[in-house]
C-alpha cells in the first residue's frame, strides 16, 4: 500500500472503528451468546446450567405450545401485513385526490403509527371492553351482543390483529401515497386518451409501476409484524391465543416459567425465520418488481 492508501485506510478505521465496536458488542455478541444459551437447560437466575444440545429445538417442534406459537405467528403476520398494505393502498388513493383538507387527512392517517404501542393498546382495551367499551355499546344498540374479546382465544387474536392493522396502515398509506405521486403522468394521460378507464389504469399501469413500493412495504411490514410485542403484551398479558413466537419467548423467560434456555431457542428460531423470509423475498419476489 502506498502512502495515500494507508492514509485513507487509517481515516476509514478512525471513523468506522467506534461503530464496528459498538455493533460487535451490542448486536453480534448477544446473538452469539443467545445461540449458546439456546443449547442449555437453564433456569433464569440460576448459577448452573446443563448442556442439552438441540434438546430445546426438538421440544419446540414436538410440543403443542411450540407448534401453536408458529401457527399464531403465521396467522398474525399474514393478516396484519395483508390488511395494512391493502387498506393502506386504498387510503393512499383517497388521499391522492386534490380536495381541500387533504393535508390534515394525511396527518390524521399517519398519526397512529407514531403513537406509543403501549398507549394505543390501553386505549383500545377500553374500546373492546364488553361491558363498558364503546364497541360493546354500539353492538348493543344494534341488538347484538359483544364478543368475549379477552376470554375467547380466537377473538383475542382477531382483536390484536384489528388494532395492529389500524396502527400501521398509516405507514403503508403514506409510502404508497409517495409512490402514487411519483408515477409518470404522461403514461397515465396516454392511457386515458386511449380510452382506458380509471379501474383499468389502476390495475394495468399503477399496480405494476408501484411494484417497487409494494416490495419495500412487504419486507418492512413483514419484519415489523414478526417482531410485534408491545400491543400483544398490553392487550393480552397472559398470551391467550396471541402467543406469537416473540411473545412466547417473553412468557417462557419472564412469564413465570423462567426457562431462559428455551426462551433463547425461540428467539434463535425467530431470527432464522426473519433471515429466511427476507432472503426469499429478495431472491424471488423482487424478480417480479418493475423498476421504471
Amino acid at each position: 500500500m502506498n502512502r495515500r492508501a494507508r492514509r485513507d485506510a487509517l481515516v476509514f478505521l478512525a471513523f468506522a472503528a467506534p461503530n464496528l465496536v459498538l455493533i460487535a458488542m451490542f448486536t453480534y455478541r448477544p446473538l452469539i451468546l443467545n445461540i449458546q444459551y439456546s443449547m442449555l437447560d437453564w433456569t433464569l437466575g440460576s448459577r448452573t446450567a446443563t448442556f442439552i444440545g438441540l434438546g430445546n429445538y426438538v421440544e419446540f417442534f414436538t410440543s403443542d405450545e411450540g407448534l401453536t406459537s408458529l401457527r399464531i405467528t403465521a396467522i398474525f403476520t399474514l393478516f396484519t401485513v395483508g390488511g395494512a398494505m391493502v387498506l393502506g393502498l386504498l387510503i393512499a388513493l383517497a388521499l391522492n385526490i386534490n380536495i381541500p383538507g387533504r393535508t390534515i387527512a394525511r396527518s390524521a392517517v399517519f398519526a397512529p403509527y407514531v403513537l406509543s404501542g403501549v398507549g394505543v393498546g390501553l386505549v383500545w382495551l377500553f374500546i373492546f371492553d364488553p361491558n363498558f367499551g364503546a364497541l360493546g355499546w354500539i353492538l348493543r344498540q344494534l341488538g347484538m351482543g359483544s364478543p368475549q374479546w379477552f376470554l375467547d382465544p380466537q377473538m383475542s387474536l382477531v382483536m390484536v390483529i384489528i388494532v395492529y392493522v389500524w396502527k400501521n396502515l398509516g405507514y403503508c398509506a403514506i409510502v404508497y401515497l409517495g409512490g402514487l405521486q411519483s408515477l409518470p403522468q404522461d403514461v397515465m394521460h396516454a392511457a386515458q386518451l386511449d380510452g382506458a378507464g380509471a379501474v383499468r389504469r389502476f390495475f394495468s399501469i399503477s399496480i405494476p409501476l408501484l411494484s417497487p413500493t409494494t416490495f419495500f412495504l412487504l419486507i418492512t411490514t413483514t419484519l415489523n409484524s414478526l417482531q410485534a410485542f408491545d400491543l400483544l403484551r398490553i392487550m393480552t398479558p397472559t398470551g391467550r391465543g396471541t402467543n406469537t413466537m416473540i411473545f412466547e419467548s417473553y412468557l417462557q423467560a419472564f412469564g413465570g416459567y423462567s426457562r431462559a434456555g428455551y426462551s433463547a431457542t425461540i428467539s434463535v428460531l425467530l431470527f432464522v425465520i426473519l433471515i429466511v423470509m427476507t432472503v426469499a423475498q429478495i431472491m424471488f419476489v423482487e424478480r417480479k418488481v418493475h423498476y421504471a
